[in-house]
């Protein structure tokens, strides 16, 4: 069943967003809602170009405007490019969305240096070149400049196999704080996004603790609502940060509440019937005495 929106079909209109990661997954998704909602224009950035113009390609059949740039937002340049673009192809820019990330499991004796680096390069540093290239056309954005980055909630306390990403995410966070305390004058929000799993994404498939185990026989801990959530929800929470002017440094996340990650203690038949003695023994001591629980 295709989900609702809870906006109105124009609530974008007229403005143009640039999204890495855009050719896939979550990225994708962001970029079709943007389009759906009245974007004028957006922008895909992404490493392989078959996917960027297939998306691309996909996007035009829901009658969105859309251009892509194929580039690694590693690289300087190219970040200055894909920005160069949106502006040349449709007057300027008024929003940008880091999806682009790297990620693998590995546990932390066995990952090289280049490995480490790579998922920091892709994730942190690749959020902060793409940012800082987009600063100036940001800047002079009628609706007032946004910057949303997709991150995640592995580092809210820690998570298995993942030091990489964690420390990643946990960068761009601190990050998007300290763009929002230093560009809040030039009228730029700086925000993000942290997803919990998100159904039909690789990241649910070959990530996810709870999908780990049930593979293996235990049930894992799971998102607190008992289901994935998915691409729509996060890509709504995107156009949500769009329209509220007085949100900035703030992570948002939208995971369902599976960062919370703790195992009841006991079943809730067990607490019931506890509980239910410890009331029936209070009363029937009646006020003043004491107990010896």
């Amino acid at each position: 069943m295709a989900e609702r929106s809870y906006f109105r079909d124009d609530v974008l209109e007229g403005r143009v967003a640039l999204i890495t990661g855009g050719g896939s997954g979550i990225g994708f998704e962001v970029a079709r809602q943007f389009g759906l909602h009245g974007c004028k224009g957006v922008v895909l950035m992404g490493r392989r170009k078959q996917f960027l113009d297939k998306a691309v390609e996909l996007l035009k059949k829901d009658n969105i405007q859309a251009v892509c740039f194929a580039g690694d937002v590693r690289n300087s340049e190219n970040c200055s490019a894909a920005v160069a673009l949106a502006v040349e192809t449709y007057g300027g820019l008024d929003v940008l969305v880091n999806a682009a990330a790297g990620n693998f499991l590995a546990a932390a004796e066995e990952i090289s240096g280049n490995g480490f680096k790579a998922v920091m390069d892709i994730d942190a540093v690749g959020t902060f070149n793409v940012t800082r290239a987009a600063f100036e056309a940001l800047r002079q954005s009628p609706y007032g400049g946004v910057v949303t980055s997709i991150t995640a909630t592995l580092h809210y306390t820690a998570t298995w196999y993942q030091t990489a990403p964690v420390a990643a995410k946990a960068a761009i966070d601190a990050m998007t704080r300290n763009l929002a305390l230093e560009w809040g004058e030039f009228g730029l929000r700086c925000n993000a996004v942290a997803p919990g799993p998100i159904a039909e994404t690789p990241g649910l498939e070959k990530l996810s603790a709870s999908v780990r185990r049930k593979r293996m026989g235990s049930p894992g801990r799971g998102a607190r609502l008992r289901r994935a959530g998915t691409k729509g929800e996060i890509a709504s929470a995107c156009i949500y940060l769009c329209l509220n002017r007085y949100i900035t440094g703030q992570t948002l996340p939208v995971d369902g509440g599976e960062w919370f990650g703790k195992k009841p203690m006991m079943p809730r038949e067990v607490v019931s019937q506890i509980s239910r003695g410890v009331e029936k023994q209070s009363r029937s001591m009646g006020p003043g005495a004491k107990s010896k629980l």
